[in-house]
């Protein structure tokens, strides 16, 4: 069965991003809880900025699992990503996302890597960042794998990121480097950048989704872009996937409003 999940922000500098709920956890958690979401999505400056015995009290309270923890705020916060020229930089990044594969272990919860996979430019060629991107990715998912997690890898559209932006891209680069610990996160904003049917590159990607982002093609609530969600739906109950369809979206018109509508759309093609 089919799970929801929405986004809540606590990284200041993520503002204007695309998350729904921002800054207050425990006001986001209430929210999430009073619309009837399974799980919320937290995207936190730090692992550290997160109490673990205080959000286990929340999710208790208002009866939620948490879905994923964002690894973002490594990028926003510090600017450190997986291949930067810089090794320093590089070993940081690492270390960030591992410490966030911890907190997400305690939770039995998923650490997503989107802006932490960087990009290449200047002195880094192409083939540099992709190597560096593999032997991360490599190290990060045996640590899941340790800890009983996973790592969600996202690919990003070409404006974001010029390293995988397609999912069978994706797929190919986790197979022929024998990465283990690492899943797919499926973005459907992303997806309707670079993909020409969201339904069939999710049947092909098959076992390797391991969480969706439930957004329309303008990166509002399911429902209001184009994107037709009935054949996305099919696609993943096809391929046996049970995991979180969580809106990352843009807050628009406003938080409450956006997740009112991400969750009529998940009942209403999901359940």
């Amino acid at each position: 069965m089919l799970q929801s999940a929405i986004t809540i922000s606590l990284v200041p500098q993520a503002r204007g991003g695309p998350f729904v709920f921002w800054d207050d956890l425990a006001a986001g958690c209430e929210a999430a809880s009073t619309l009837g979401f399974d799980a919320v999505e937290i995207f936190p400056p730090s692992p550290a900025a997160v109490n673990p015995a205080t959000l286990k009290e929340l999710l208790m309270k208002y009866n939620l699992k948490v879905a994923a923890f964002g690894t973002g705020g490594g990028w926003l916060v510090n600017r450190w990503h997986l291949t930067h020229l810089d090794a320093k930089i590089r070993q940081q990044a690492r270390e960030f996302i591992r410490g966030m594969l911890d907190l997400a272990a305690e939770f039995k919860a998923g650490a997503i890597l989107g802006s932490m996979q960087g990009k290449f430019e200047g002195e880094v060629t192409r083939e540099q960042a992709l190597a560096w991107l593999a032997e991360a990715l490599q190290d990060l998912g045996a640590h899941a794998l340790k800890q009983g997690t996973v790592l969600f890898y996202e690919p990003l559209n070409r404006y974001e990121t010029n390293l995988l932006n397609r999912q069978g891209d994706a797929v190919s680069f986790l197979e022929q480097h024998r990465i283990q610990g690492v899943k797919l996160l499926c973005d459907l904003y992303h997806m309707n950048i670079e993909e020409a049917d969201l339904a069939a590159t999710l049947r092909a990607a098959g076992k390797h989704v391991g969480h969706i982002h439930f957004a329309d093609s303008n990166r509002q609530a399911m429902g209001w872009g184009h994107t037709s969600a009935a054949p996305i739906i099919k696609a993943l109950k096809e391929i046996g996937y049970t995991g979180y369809l969580s809106g990352e979206i843009l807050p628009l018109p406003d938080s409450l409003a956006a997740a009112k509508q991400t969750i009529e759309a998940f009942r209403h093609h999901a359940c």
